[in-house]
């Protein structure tokens, strides 16, 4: 299928890439970003889940249609594979999903990375139930996606920021509590505390050695952390008493599956979710996109639109 890209977003992992420490393989010379949404123009012979005119965004993994994660669809668009900022882009049938139709182009586009690894990180072990208490580290885009599905989900969210003003538009878009990292340094035990002692069921762990053996304090017994990233970049030498003392279980995400993406979407179509976007750049204007991205002062999703 022949797909004109109308937006494409910036995610963590570009600059992982353009620094050379990304975890999987990147091709030379690699076209960049994961994350696009366009509409498909033309489609070849025998094309049968797709037609011209279908608003649709790419999946990151689009050899990965359900199931387990594995290196035999390891293939990822943007690093081994060329990817979405192009004005054209030619994909195979099976490597789109349509994209919920209140959505423009440019919200589409913030999908495929962040909002599919929130997905993955708060459904695909065990979903949380009514009640439970879900903890966010941060306002980059995977926390604020998750933010919106546990709310789905009528769990309470905990989250924690950097500032006051963020605490404040987190509160906004439905955190029940909010912490100042900055403020409240040791937020381990006031999670606690706002748990009654218990411990939340679920952590989006972002931070990793900077954040994760305050997460194993935070995390209830048979709680989950969902590992998603390791912006907080540092090591670390985690105490076993808090991986002994958690009895809770830790799973790394990569993303998701085709199958999750489209799981995603139903949910989003069907609560009229709206991701959260800081800034729009024109095509032309890509090279300040990634410098304004990479200065680290974002809330929500970075995006290029093209013409």
């Amino acid at each position: 299928m022949l797909i004109r890209i109308r937006a494409c977003a910036l995610n963590a992992r570009e600059l992982m890439i353009l620094r050379g420490y990304y975890t999987l393989p990147v091709k030379p010379d690699v076209v960049l970003l994961a994350d696009g949404a366009g509409e498909i123009v033309d489609v070849g012979t025998g094309v049968a889940r797709h037609k011209v005119g279908d608003r649709v965004a790419g999946s990151v993994f689009p050899r990965w249609i359900d199931g387990r994660f594995s290196l035999d669809v390891a293939a990822q668009i943007g690093g081994s594979l060329d990817g979405m900022l192009a004005e054209f882009v030619v994909a195979s049938e099976d490597a789109v999903v349509r994209i919920p139709d209140h959505l423009s182009f440019e919200q589409a586009a913030t999908l495929p990375c962040a909002g599919v690894t929130a997905w993955n990180a708060l459904t695909g072990l065990r979903p949380p139930s009514p009640g439970d208490t879900v903890l966010t580290l941060g306002s980059g885009s995977v926390s604020l996606f998750a933010l919106a599905f546990a709310k789905m989900h009528g769990a309470r969210v905990i989250a924690t920021t950097s500032s006051d003003d963020k605490a404040e538009r987190l509160r906004r878009l439905g955190a029940d509590e909010v912490l100042n990292y900055r403020a409240v340094p040791e937020w381990q035990a006031a999670v606690r505390e706002l748990t009654g002692g218990r411990g939340v069921d679920h952590v989006i762990e972002v931070g990793g050695g900077g954040t994760l053996e305050k997460s194993l304090k935070s995390v209830a017994i048979e709680g989950q952390i969902a590992i998603v990233g390791w912006l907080a970049n540092q090591t670390t030498t985690i105490d076993v008493r808090a991986i002994a003392g958690s009895v809770a279980t830790m799973r790394r995400v990569a993303v998701g599956s085709r199958a999750q993406f489209e799981a995603m979407n139903r949910a989003i179509s069907a609560h009229l979710t709206a991701p959260v976007i800081d800034r729009v750049f024109d095509f032309a204007d890509t090279l300040s996109a990634f410098r304004y991205f990479e200065a680290g002062n974002t809330f929500g999703k970075v995006v290029v639109r093209l013409p």
